[in-house]
């Protein structure tokens, strides 16, 4: 089972308390930025801060990622310090075409062969914030192996397209859906953008529910506030486990009989439905609703 990333909690690169304090958020996913939150005086004690926080804070229970600068500015001197640390992901920012993710995986690349890291343990996501990324959605969401996911980038994408951000995310649709058929076409993970009016937590409560339905696997966040309800609505429904369990034990018992057909209440089992099945438990799992010994 793939992890889960049901939200990606923003870290400014340069706060030291939040990097310090962000195990704790609850998070599946902590991103230091060392992009957009970071002003250009600040660039390289925040470079140096998130190397530090990396090699020095426990961060395993949780998935780390970077957001870098362009390859065009201090991107390289953000890929050498993070990989040296350990990161988990790089992330790209404004990823337009393939040959971006392609430019970034042989900087990756170059740093790991240096230092005798094996080649391909950084893994990347691809943030696609523009009118072309979007159309080119699916050549950026396969143009590597090293790349685990593609999110999107609301806030520069409305910009680009000449709108801007409104409740019920119209102006969304088409980026959104086009990334999340690119992910699933890649085989990868596709979050959804980040829902930036801390305070109005119905409306973050209406949208998570909206990408949840279209089938994104989680979403960026900004404020640990909005974790918890992020992976509550993420969170499988008691039924929903009980399923989950019953199509389990059923595979497990035709395995035990050595029968090649699965049948649960005289419907068969296929193979999406014992993927469904275990994201489900995978996702109780998460939420502590059922225990690693649950099954």
């Amino acid at each position: 089972m793939e992890r889960l990333r049901r939200t990606m909690m923003f870290v400014p690169g340069a706060n030291a308390a939040m990097l310090r304090d962000a195990p704790l958020y609850g998070a599946d996913s902590i991103m230091f930025d060392l992009e957009d939150a970071v002003s250009l005086k600040e660039k390289d004690a925040a470079r140096t801060l998130v190397h530090f926080a990396l090699k020095t804070f426990d961060y395993s229970a949780v998935e780390t990622v970077v957001r870098i600068n362009g390859l065009d500015t201090v991107g390289k001197q953000d890929i050498e310090a993070v990989v040296l640390a350990g990161v988990n992901v790089i992330r790209l920012p404004k990823t337009e075409t393939a040959q971006d993710i392609i430019d970034v995986d042989e900087a990756i690349t170059l740093v790991e062969e240096s230092n005798q890291i094996p080649i391909g343990t950084t893994k990347m996501m691809a943030a696609i914030e523009s009118a072309e990324g979007v159309l080119n959605a699916r050549e950026i969401a396969q143009a590597s192996t090293r790349l685990i996911g593609i999110a999107l980038g609301a806030e520069d994408y409305v910009t680009n397209m000449k709108t801007k951000r409104y409740p019920d995310g119209q102006e969304l649709f088409f980026a959104r859906n086009m990334i999340l058929h690119a992910a699933r076409a890649a085989g990868i993970a596709a979050i959804d953008t980040v829902y930036s009016d801390v305070d109005n937590v119905e409306g973050l409560q209406a949208e998570t529910n909206l990408i949840k339905q279209l089938g994104f696997d989680g979403k960026s966040v900004i404020n640990p506030r909005q974790i918890p309800l992020v992976n509550a609505i993420y969170a499988p429904t008691e039924k929903e486990i009980q399923h989950a369990k019953e199509v389990i034990w059923a595979i497990n018992e035709a395995e035990a009989k050595g029968s090649g057909v699965i049948s649960l209440n005289g419907k068969m089992i296929d193979k999406p439905i014992v993927e469904r099945a275990q994201r489900v438990i995978a996702l109780a799992k998460a939420a502590k609703l059922i225990s690693e010994e649950g099954m």
